[in-house]
């Protein structure tokens, strides 16, 4: 089994790391894109967040990750033991975080004719796909922004929906599909199509340190753990426990975490100020700071919590404006000082 770095040994990129922890405890946020200059850590700290995830309970045998909470017969393996009159049996799994590989063919991500048994057998049956493996976990993607453009299609609709339709081959599949999308890339190989960014609900940009502290602690626990690797997880291996039961926690706690009328109002001032389309600016902000709070063991989002996740929320809803030539990340900044001034969160 290939040994991954552990999340708490990666030192700065506090953003991104604030993201993906925020995913974590509530996946309805809609998923993470990590944007940023090569070799800043990337897709360790998305690899590394699969250790820190709490199991989830999955019917057994089940391909698709069926929930066991849920009515019988959502996809077409539980469907046909129901039928058969077979028993369900729940069982604790880690969360899968699937890699999609630039280079998959559309029937290695939403799955085909199983051609061994077909061969062997003669039967006609279902091969699952990427996307099932991906059910109820984090789905990733490496270079997002090079994907090819059937590809970004598929997802489009499958993440809309929340289902995956199959039907080729003489086969006609349902089954569902929901799970968080987590993409990252270097933006100068090429830009992300507007209709894949507005799917994620939080974006990070990631920049190369310049302190010289910073990439000594950097290069100095990466080759800590190339020369022992199994010694330096065990190292960490605490601090990645408390963080998991922090996220388990924070998952309890989300559910009574409320909103006030003041994070509410000052969430759309925000996004009518920053001129974003529709209303799903809104929704992420107040979702994100939610589950921050609840991270944060806070029983109330307040305007302090919504501020520190704006920016996350809504960098990448921006409209280009030709008349301003500051970054997305500046334009927020600035709105936040109209909408939240600093001397409203000190009073």
């Amino acid at each position: 089994m290939r040994q991954v770095y552990p999340f708490s040994a990666i030192v700065g990129q506090d953003e991104m790391k604030l993201a993906l922890e925020i995913a974590a405890v509530d996946q309805s946020v809609g998923g993470v894109l990590v944007f940023g200059d090569r070799g800043t850590g990337k897709s360790t700290a998305v690899r590394a967040l699969a250790g820190l995830l709490p199991p989830m309970k999955v019917v057994e045998h089940c391909p698709y990750n069926c929930d066991p909470a849920k009515p019988r017969g959502e996809c077409p393996s539980c469907a046909a033991r129901q039928a058969a009159g077979a028993s369900f049996t729940a069982v604790e799994v880690p969360v899968p975080v699937v890699d999609l590989p630039l280079g998959a063919t559309e029937d290695r991500v939403v799955g085909a004719l199983d051609l061994e048994r077909a061969i062997t057998k003669g039967e006609k049956a279902f091969e699952a796909g990427l996307l099932a493996r991906a059910h109820r976990g984090f789905l990733y993607i490496d270079e997002v922004n090079l994907l090819e453009d059937h590809l970004v299609d598929l997802l489009l609709d499958v993440a809309a929906s929340g289902e995956n339709v199959v039907e080729r081959e003489g086969l006609s599949v349902r089954h569902p599909a929901r799970f968080v999308l987590v993409g990252s890339g270097n933006p100068e190989e090429g830009e992300l199509r507007p209709q894949l960014l507005d799917r994620f609900g939080l974006s990070v940009d990631v920049k190369t340190p310049v302190d010289i502290p910073t990439r000594v602690s950097i290069v100095r626990r990466r080759d800590a753990f190339e020369r022992d690797p199994a010694g330096f997880i065990a190292h960490y291996a605490d601090a990645d426990t408390r963080l998991r039961q922090r996220i388990a926690a924070a998952r309890g706690r989300l559910p009574e975490t409320i909103v006030s009328e003041a994070a509410l109002e000052a969430a759309a001032r925000l996004c009518v100020a920053l001129g974003t389309d529709g209303l799903r600016g809104e929704i992420t902000l107040i979702r994100a700071a939610r589950a921050l709070a609840a991270l944060e063991g806070v029983e109330e989002v307040g305007l302090a919590t919504l501020r520190a996740v704006a920016p996350l929320a809504l960098r990448h809803r921006l409209r280009r404006n030709p008349l301003d030539d500051a970054g997305s990340g500046v334009r927020v900044e600035r709105a936040l000082a109209e909408v939240i001034p600093a001397e409203v969160l000190a009073s």
